[in-house]
Parts: structure tokens; sequence; C-alpha cells
């Protein structure tokens, strides 16, 4: 996607060809930074301090972060040392383990002398397949909201609910949820999106306003709790959201918030939809309620809100009394009954496993 005139992924190889470069996403939408990775230690950084958020982004990084390892120290004790680090960063997020175990399973049988190139080169194809995997997420969602404009009355846009960022700044282009609402803007039809801010720490708000603010695409920013009220009074044709990790059973652990946007969509017969890549579906989870483990964050998010003051400086406020304690769970998850369908890179899927199975039959 682009900013401002250029055209720019979320993750890249340096200049000098084993650092990393990354969109900072601390400072948006106030501020574009660019940050350059280069040891082990800066991308685990990245990765849990959230400069960089978003299972499929999280996922690149991590491989970029293993080939980084690889440069200093290729041996088995290191390659396992490199994946224990990377993977404790962040729990919840199912693409951070399956980027690692790709990494590994590449790498492992290799001698030493030749794993640093070929990380690097596994990282990379794994950034590019990403890329592939959610333009074809927007493909196949483009289909449903041409079919939800066909059946509207001419001009008229299909409004569309997000929450949290699925954007192209949660991947490496694209993004999820959102692929299928650029790919639409981009064949001329007409759609509006409302965005919800995403309680803590706005990435609605900060991210995905920005991101659909940058690209031409009419939206309108909304407190999260107003989604249901949008549903009651028939303002939101569908739901689209995006997925950290998914069961194989269909259950979907997303940004905390997402299972009351579907509890809401099924009370006012609006259509929910996930958007995923499969490296996000968990093929060894079938109850996400009580399998997936929930990341619980510092309390910080919920106490402090980041913004741009008067004077123009970037600020943290505190909202909540000195003294008062505060519970901050990142996810819930949704369960299967409530999503409409599965939007992946193979097509859409009902959310059960018979569902999931029938598009990758290679897991059955």
């Amino acid at each position: 996607m682009k900013v401002g005139d250029r055209h720019y992924h979320t993750i890249w190889l340096n200049d000098d060809g084993h650092s990393v470069d990354i969109i900072d996403q601390r400072w948006l939408p106030h501020e574009f930074r660019v940050v350059t990775l280069r040891t082990l230690d800066d991308v685990a950084a990245a990765i849990s301090e959230m400069w960089l958020r978003g299972a499929p982004l999280i996922g690149v990084a991590a491989a970029y972060g293993m080939a980084i390892a690889m440069r200093g120290d290729a041996s088995d004790a290191a390659l396992d040392a490199a994946w224990d680090k990377l993977h404790e960063t962040r729990p919840t997020a199912i693409n951070l383990r399956w980027a690692l175990d790709e990494m590994r399973r590449v790498l492992r049988p290799l001698p030493v002398s030749e794993r640093a190139a070929a990380a690097y080169r596994r990282a990379g194809e794994i950034a590019e397949e990403d890329l592939a995997l959610n333009r074809n997420i927007g493909l196949n969602g483009l289909a449903i909201i041409r079919e939800i404009a066909a059946r509207k009355a001419p001009g008229e846009p299909v409004n569309i609910l997000t929450h949290c960022n699925a954007g192209w700044l949660a991947t490496v282009d694209y993004g999820t949820a959102t692929a299928p609402i650029y790919l639409a803007v981009e064949a001329g039809i007409a759609v509006h999106v409302y965005v919800d801010e995403t309680r803590p720490r706005n990435q609605g708000a900060q991210l995905t306003a920005w991101e659909l603010n940058g690209h031409g695409v009419p939206h309108t920013l909304i407190v999260d709790n107003a989604g249901g009220h949008l549903m009651q009074h028939g303002d939101v044709d569908m739901v689209i959201v995006g997925s950290d990790r998914t069961t194989a059973n269909g259950d979907v652990c997303n940004k905390i918030g997402t299972y009351l946007k579907a509890l809401a969509a099924r009370d006012n017969d609006v259509p929910f939809y996930v958007a995923l890549p499969s490296p996000t579906i968990d093929w060894t989870v079938h109850d996400g309620v009580k399998e997936i483990p929930i990341e619980e964050r510092n309390s910080a998010e919920v106490t402090f809100v980041q913004g741009r003051n008067a004077d123009g400086a970037i600020a943290s406020v505190r909202i909540a009394p000195d003294g008062s304690p505060a519970a901050n769970p990142a996810f819930d998850v949704t369960p299967a009954r409530l999503i409409t369908g599965l939007i992946t890179e193979r097509g859409v899927a009902t959310a059960s496993p018979a569902g999931l199975k029938a598009l990758f039959p290679e897991r059955a």
C-alpha cells in the first residue's frame, strides 16, 4: 500500500542485506517512522512491545529474527535458543509458532555453514507468501461484497464493520479483513467502513482509520459499543474481522471485543465473516475457549491513552484514578456457531471441521 507517494510493505530487508526495516506502528497515525532491527533482541522487542503487530506480520518478523540470529551463531543450540526467545514474545498468535517451526524445519538438516543464507532465503519466501495469501483472501472476500452490492440500490454503499486492525499494517501488504475492501474500491464498488476504535491501544482508531484514509476509503470512526446500535438500525451490511488463531473446529481468537460484535451480529441477522490465511489455523486445537492461551498485557494500556496534544506533541495521558487496578486480556474467542464464514486464500469455508477440511483436505 502507499504512504504518500511511496509504496511500502510493513517489513523489508535493509540495504545492508541482513538487517530488517519495519514501520514502527507505535507512533501512528501522528508520525510515520521506520526503524531498523539488527539483532535477535531487537526483533523480540519489536514483537513483544508491539512496534509491529498482527498475527501474519508477527510470523514474518519472527522468521527474519531467526535469520538474523543465524548470522552470529548457527549452531543447533543457537537455533533452539532463538526459537525459544521469539516464541515467548506473544503467546496467542499462532502464526508466530508456525513461522518458527517452519524455519527450524528448514534449517535443522543443513550444515551450520549454510544456515544463515538459507534462513534469509526462507524468511523472504514467507514474506512473499503472506502477500499472495492476503491478495487471494481479498479476491474471495470481494465476491461476497459484490453479492451484497448487487442487492442494494445503485450507488448505495456496502456498509462494513471492522474491529481492531486486520489491515495491511497487520500483514506484509493488503491485510486480511481489509483486503476485500481495498479490492472492492479498486473494482469501483461503493463501500463505507465503520471502524471500531478498539480499546485498549485504539488500533482501529489509530491504524485502520489511518490506512483507510490514506487509501481513500470512505469510513467513519465509532466507539466500540456503537456497533450493536448500528446493526439494530440496519446500518451494517456485514462484519469482517481478522484472526490471531483459528481452531480446527472454526472458533476464532481475535482482539478483545470481537465476541461481542459477533453476538450483536447474530441478534440482528448481520453476516459475520473472519478473514484469515491458513497459517493462522491451529489444527491441534479444537476448543478455543478452553485451549487458547489469552495474553494478559500491561494494565497501563488500559489506564493510559496515547495521542497528540494541543501543542502537536505525542503524549501518554492517564485516564483512570491513581491506584485503580486494571485487567487487560488482549483477546477473546468467538465460537464457530456465531461465524457466517471463514474467508481464506482457498475460498470461503463454513466455521466447522468439515468446512475447513473441505478447503484443506491435506489436513484431514
